[in-house]
């Protein structure tokens, strides 16, 4: 609560035309994290299909096994090319606390699923897993609560991997990352080189999740676990005090400040956004899933293994992002490491969307049609 009442003060501190004048410099930035649990449905219906494998005895890398459920949705066919492997698929992976499901909104869907679009349906198999811990695949709240296996990226893209093979796909034309989904995209470069012919991390650095980055997940762990009703997370019902600190922490680090001021302009419309808020980022919110969700980022670390992505990269981040504020002189260096990595920081201004700026693809889609184009 100290940390929400600190930047509070700041912004407070600051006349309204200073908090609007000042875009972001055009520089660096750092990770990931809470994109909704459960996003707002479509406005758009897309002829989805959805379907479950099971990974059998599932080996995490604590030693820990169990059967995997891991949940997916698909738009388009499979196509197969004359060695009989399918060869028009491309992945899309959610950030933290999202679903596959969110990639049918009209910010993402509208822009790339049509007719002659980036992932144009008719001739492109969309696959959008649930990653471990999300949306209908395994999970803590499944029954295991904080018995569950305590996985980490590796695992959730160990499982990623499985699932594709499950369902008969060994090539992928590209891998699209979104926030979690980013830095998932950088460890399959460096896990599994040549699966994907081209990486599109969005909103995420190559580095360890530490600075104000750890602090952030950790904080709104601390949160939910000091919270009396969380139990040791067996809890009867969901410990609404931490998962309110959580939601706080998280409207902050998603929110483009800009946008906010130009948007809610004074005392009773920001307030009156603000209970909003909360509402939707709580909702459907478990605090074991949340939990696992936040920590599966702690010994994330591609940055010794960069030189191992040789296959054409667009990494893209965005200058008002709370998370991976640009500044810190990483991406510089870290894209001059990956042969093929072309990088792109996106300007802040009143439309962007602070951290979120990721899903909204009509900010990036020519440089993805780009990529696409690459051989």
């Amino acid at each position: 609560m100290r940390f929400l009442t600190l930047l509070a003060l700041s912004a407070a501190a600051l006349p309204a035309t200073a908090q609007t004048a000042r875009p972001a410099p055009a520089t660096q930035t750092t990770q990931p994290v809470a994109t909704p649990a459960n996003p707002a449905p479509a406005a758009t219906t897309w002829p989805t299909k959805e379907g479950d494998v099971t990974l059998t005895a599932f080996r995490f890398k604590t030693g820990d096994t169990m059967d995997v459920r891991m949940h997916y949705t698909t738009l388009g066919t499979p196509h197969r090319g004359p060695d009989g492997r399918i060869d028009n698929a491309v992945m899309v992976l959610h950030g933290t606390g999202g679903t596959g499901k969110q990639f049918l909104q009209p910010q993402f869907a509208d822009e790339l699923y049509g007719p002659g679009q980036p992932f144009d349906i008719r001739t492109t198999y969309v696959i959008l897993p649930d990653n471990v811990g999300h949306g209908a695949s395994s999970k803590p709240s499944d029954g295991k609560r904080m018995a569950f296996p305590k996985y980490d990226y590796d695992d959730m893209v160990a499982a990623q991997k499985a699932m594709l093979e499950k369902i008969g796909v060994t090539r992928l034309k590209v891998i699209l990352g979104t926030s979690m989904g980013c830095m998932h995209a950088f460890v399959w470069g460096e896990s599994y080189p040549g699966f994907a012919e081209r990486l599109a991390p969005f909103a995420c650095l190559p580095v360890p999740i530490a600075g104000l980055n750890r602090m952030w997940r950790k904080m709104t762990i601390d949160a939910i676990q000091a919270d009396p009703a969380w139990n040791g997370g067996n809890y009867t019902a969901q410990p609404a005090q931490g998962l309110r600190t959580a939601a706080s922490l998280s409207i902050i680090a998603g929110a483009n400040p800009l946008a906010l001021q130009k948007l809610y302009p004074t005392r009773a419309a920001a307030e009156a956004f603000l209970a909003q808020a909360f509402a939707r980022n709580s909702a459907g919110r478990d605090a074991n899933d949340y939990i696992y969700q936040l920590d599966a980022s702690r010994n994330y670390d591609p940055s010794p293994a960069l030189e191992k992505i040789t296959m054409p990269v667009l990494w893209i981040n965005s200058s008002d992002d709370f998370i991976n504020p640009s500044g810190y002189g990483i991406t510089a260096p870290a894209a001059k490491r990956m042969p093929r990595a072309t990088f792109r920081l996106i300007e802040a201004t009143p439309e962007t969307k602070g951290h979120g700026t990721h899903t909204w693809a009509k900010f990036w889609k020519a440089d993805l049609t780009r990529l696409l184009g690459e051989r």
